[in-house]
């Protein structure tokens, strides 16, 4: 028992202050991709639909397509890609994740009636509509002692009838479509639903498959949106975190991009 008290103790506090304090984010991690418009090298084609076209021709990246993959920072025939070490990249809309050059609209803080209700107990049931795994990996993170996700009031439980809301994970399969609207309909009312990860909020890189939804249900109102492939739990925690009304600051005008991979 001592040795255990004295190891405790020089282990100190593992819990991240996020969000008082800074994220530190591993040296590999890709956040939010913006677009330069400079002529860059030979054009390639990416493994996902980041790069749209509106309807003015104008080109724009679909942060809620991204699978956040080395194979989409490269020049494209609208300019080069590039991943900054953003992390913050929820949406309260689908809209919202779409740029003309990577900037999007974070999320915004429940009405003050349902901020009441949720801000300091909110109980989730997470739904896996056809997914590899990812994504519910990093919701199980969220409990661990570094993330400690109960310290906001926010768990995961077993029954819809006992939720606040639902979590979506995974490319919404034809299998799994009643099951998404079985689930939400068994959640009482007001209830929440989060899309988590590319595949849940535009069929990730299964998009275009004829057995794959691009989002969820008709009827099935989303309230958050949190891309990904997988979202960090530092994005997911800051999503949730600005729909509680915990965090409000927006995200500042100057914002830094890897560099090219030959450093120029």
């Amino acid at each position: 028992m001592p040795d255990f008290l004295s190891t405790r103790l020089r282990q100190g506090t593992r819990t991240t202050p996020f969000p008082d304090g800074a994220a530190e984010l591993p040296e590999r991690f890709r956040g939010l991709p913006v677009l330069h418009s400079a002529t860059c090298g030979e054009s390639r084609p990416l493994p996902s639909r980041l790069l749209t076209r509106g309807p003015d021709g104008r080109p724009g990246l679909d942060v809620g397509a991204c699978l956040f993959s080395p194979e989409e920072a490269v020049c494209t025939e609208a300019g080069e890609i590039r991943f900054t070490r953003d992390y913050r990249l929820a949406a309260s809309t689908r809209g919202g994740l779409l740029s003309d050059a990577g900037e999007i609209e974070l999320a915004r803080a429940l009405a003050d009636t349902s901020r009441r209700l949720f801000g300091r107990s909110l109980r989730l049931r997470s739904v896996v509509a056809g997914s590899c795994g990812g994504c519910e990996a990093e919701l199980v993170a969220l409990g661990n002692v570094v993330f400690d996700l109960a310290r906001f009031g926010v768990q995961f439980v077993a029954s819809p009838r006992h939720a606040d809301g639902i979590v979506i994970t995974g490319a919404l399969n034809r299998n799994m479509q009643f099951a998404v609207e079985d689930t939400w309909k068994a959640t009482p009312a007001p209830r929440l639903v989060i899309a988590v990860g590319a595949c849940a909020i535009s069929g990730g890189p299964f998009a275009g498959s004829s057995e794959v939804g691009h989002a969820a249900p008709a009827g099935v109102p989303v309230d958050l949106y949190v891309p990904g492939c997988p979202p960090h739990p530092y994005t997911l925690l800051d999503g949730l975190l600005r729909l509680l009304g915990r965090i409000r600051e927006r995200r500042p005008a100057e914002r830094t991009a890897d560099p090219p991979p030959d450093g120029g």
